[in-house]
């Protein structure tokens, strides 16, 4: 079972409720956390433990996920970034966001470039929906109307890790399992069209100038290593870490390696 990490608390913006755990010291640099979809922040409780060392580490509920509440879309997400950084009193953070975290953080740094330090890309992508992706969603909105989670849920586990991890690592998976059970199906349903809708950021790779890390499962199905590549070619210094045995859900399957990367980096 993943253990909590650091403590749980809670602040209000002024248009969002935000629950949030903290680990570290208040004097060491700051990385901020962004869980994907349909998670929360408890997908970064391995990371807390571990960088807490030497690094103040913040993971926090985007908006209809945990304990937190306000507008769901990716515009408004990469808006509350910045709102909870100012309400924290945090000037710069490396930002650190997987899939849905990833997009939300390009979306941030291309909006408020003066907020962060480094940009931490991990198992997501640049591009926008295409009509069929667009299309598959859609059709699995309907889905989760008539059935509900559990079929959702059930799927998408197939889809997140590597078939050993998914067998072999019953903990972290039905934790997994649990949080995407636990959601609001209106906020899985809201989160899948947010996702749709969204925009590209291709085209503002070339002109972020802030210290950069990919990294991606070697085996990820959902946002597959072509396009970390992508990232990694496009924008200028970024450095890349592909880890082998992980899927979708890196930081879980790879955690050592996983934390290994981000330290060295930013150390």
């Amino acid at each position: 079972m993943i253990q909590p990490s650091g403590r749980e608390l809670e602040i209000r913006l002024n248009k969002a409720t935000i629950t949030y755990n903290e680990a570290g010291k208040k004097e060491d640099p700051v990385i901020i956390f962004i869980h994907g979809f349909p998670f929360d922040k408890k997908m970064w409780d391995g990371q807390l433990d571990r960088l807490s060392r030497n690094f103040r580490c913040l993971a926090f509920d985007l908006p209809g996920y945990g304990g937190s509440t306000g507008d769901i879309s990716i515009e408004s997400y990469a808006d509350l970034l910045d709102d909870f950084m100012h309400m924290m009193q945090i000037d710069r953070a490396a930002i650190c966001g997987l899939s849905m975290g990833g997009y939300i953080a390009l979306r941030a740094i291309v909006k408020y470039p003066e907020r962060f330090s480094h940009l931490i890309l991990c198992d997501t992508q640049c591009i926008a929906d295409s009509d069929e992706a667009k299309k598959k969603r859609y059709s699995t909105i309907e889905v989760i109307e008539k059935e509900g989670l559990v079929t959702f849920a059930e799927g998408f586990m197939k889809n997140i890790f590597t078939e050993k991890n998914l067998q072999a690592n019953e903990s972290y998976v039905q934790t997994i399992k649990a949080t995407i059970l636990s959601t609001k199906t209106e906020t899985v349903i809201a989160t899948l069209k947010a996702l749709a809708e969204r925009m590209e950021t291709c085209s503002n790779l070339k002109d972020m100038k802030v210290p950069s890390l990919i990294i991606c499962g070697e085996e990820d199905k959902i946002t597959p290593v072509k396009q970390a590549q992508f990232l990694h070619e496009n924008i200028p210094g970024a450095k890349i870490k592909l880890l082998s045995a992980a899927a979708h859900m890196s930081n879980l399957e790879q955690p050592a390696l996983f934390n290994e990367a981000i330290s060295e980096f930013l150390m």
